[in-house]
């Protein structure tokens, strides 16, 4: 039984939580973020294996990597975010933990594509409750001049997550090929990049355990208005959707379309260099790795640093203003790197192009909490992730294998592919990121004149 979480009223709001405390959620939520993205990426590292032992196409991979995580997670998102709006956030995110490592093992037993597709499917189900509980916990820990920063620290577990993916899975996928096949009780001899699949589906029990010790903070900007029990209610939901209909649409489309480049980066980045340049798969998981560490992760963290600076600038908008700014920077570097003439010059810019991309991480899901009501906050990050992830993560790494296969019908063209699919989504993201920032704007005035009326 969830246990329901506790509510306080917008007139007599307690005092935030320590500092140190909060932080200290940031740091677990992260952790388990970057262990979801761990078992979502790990797939990019054996994309070869799987294609030989399943005789499969890059379009079915790019099924594996997209469609079959992204339906469930998607459709899952919106009535698990409802039940994070209304119950203990922290359980329900415990219980996802424990599907997704589970569902990453069984992929280890897959003897075919429809047995691997049904696997990762179990995967998005368990993913589907972390990132709409998370964000709707931690804006209830940090005040609004504090959210953009630690909505970006949390959203480093994307590039920790897949970056560890890609050095932990390079060594993995090293280490078990040379020790060859192994034989396990029932389900009998299994292949090395199924070994792999295993050993990951474990990481996920230590931070179950961790998520344990964090506490289910006290709802906050509940006003009279709200705090009934039909706060959350789907009336509510599509009345506030009506209201701010073009900054949604708007936010929805330039970051969903930025998305798509972002995604086809991250699933067939490795695949490039492993076509492209002879590399193998371990010596690209650990450069690749290396970069989503190191620049991911450094733009995640500027990206909610500059929005947060902006906003004590007077800036209204500058949760999407950071963003615009990123996305117009990585244009000529995301459509560029995969055409490059030498495997060194690819490393370079693919670590501009990361910095680039992992700045507005962080910020689709801030911008949402700053003029959304907190009964509706998981639901709303939900319908985000729904439309997003369906284009962004399902749509995304699709469209880039489609190009190489009914276009240039030739797997050593995927380079160009990703160069002709960045030229066309990245500036299309931009327009959409720049004609969101006016309907922004008159969101936040509508959010903050009702709080004042609520409140008063």
């Amino acid at each position: 039984m969830v246990d329901e979480p506790k509510l306080h009223n917008q007139t007599n709001e307690e005092p935030w939580p320590s500092p140190a405390y909060s932080w200290y959620v940031v740091g677990v939520l992260t952790v388990a973020y970057t262990c979801s993205f761990i078992d979502r990426q790990i797939l990019s590292l054996l994309v070869e294996p799987i294609r030989r032992d399943l005789q499969i196409s890059d379009t079915q991979i790019s099924l594996l990597a997209g469609i079959a995580f992204t339906i469930f997670y998607t459709l899952m998102g919106v009535p698990i975010a409802k039940l994070s709006d209304q119950k203990n956030r922290k359980i329900i995110i415990a219980i996802g933990i424990a599907t997704w490592s589970l569902m990453t093992a069984l992929c280890g037993t897959a003897r075919n594509f429809w047995q691997l597709f049904i696997a990762r499917i179990g995967v998005g189900v368990g993913e589907a409750t972390l990132s709409p509980a998370a964000f709707s916990i931690l804006a209830d820990y940090f005040p609004v001049n504090k959210l953009a920063r630690a909505f970006s620290v949390y959203s480093m577990g994307v590039y920790i997550g897949a970056g560890l993916a890609m050095i932990i899975g390079g060594l993995v996928v090293g280490w078990v090929a040379n020790s060859g096949n192994v034989i396990l009780p029932v389900i009998g001899e299994i292949r090395p990049w199924q070994t792999t699949f295993f050993i990951v589906g474990i990481l996920g029990l230590p931070v179950l355990l961790l998520m344990m010790t964090v506490k289910e903070p006290v709802r906050r900007g509940l006003g009279e208005n709200t705090a009934g029990k039909n706060a959350s209610s789907t009336s509510e939901l599509l009345a506030f959707i009506k209201i701010n209909r073009r900054t949604l649409v708007c936010h929805f489309a330039a970051f969903s379309l930025t998305g798509i480049g972002i995604m086809g980066y991250l699933v067939w980045t490795p695949t490039v260099f492993i076509r492209t340049f002879g590399w193998d798969a371990p010596s690209i998981g650990m450069a690749y790795g290396t970069i989503l560490l190191v620049f991911g992760t450094a733009g995640l963290y500027a990206g909610g640093t500059v929005a947060d600076w902006l906003q004590t600038k007077g800036k209204t908008d500058a949760i999407i203003r950071s963003a615009f700014y990123s996305i117009i920077a990585a244009i000529p570097f995301a459509v560029l790197t995969p055409l490059m003439p030498t495997s060194t010059l690819a490393i370079v810019s693919l670590a501009i192009t990361t910095f680039f991309f992992s700045f507005p991480q962080g910020l689709p899901a801030a911008a949402l909490q700053v003029f959304t009501p907190n009964p509706l906050r998981a639901q709303m990050t939900a319908i985000y992730f729904l439309i997003g992830n369906l284009i962004a993560a399902g749509l995304g790494p699709t469209l880039f294998a489609l190009v190489t296969d009914y276009i240039f019908h030739d797997p050593m063209m995927i380079r160009y592919s990703i160069a002709i699919v960045s030229s066309i989504v990245l500036p299309m993201g931009a327009i959409f990121a720049f004609l969101a920032l006016k309907p922004y704007r008159e969101s936040i005035r509508r959010a903050q004149e009702t709080t004042n009326t609520s409140g008063a």
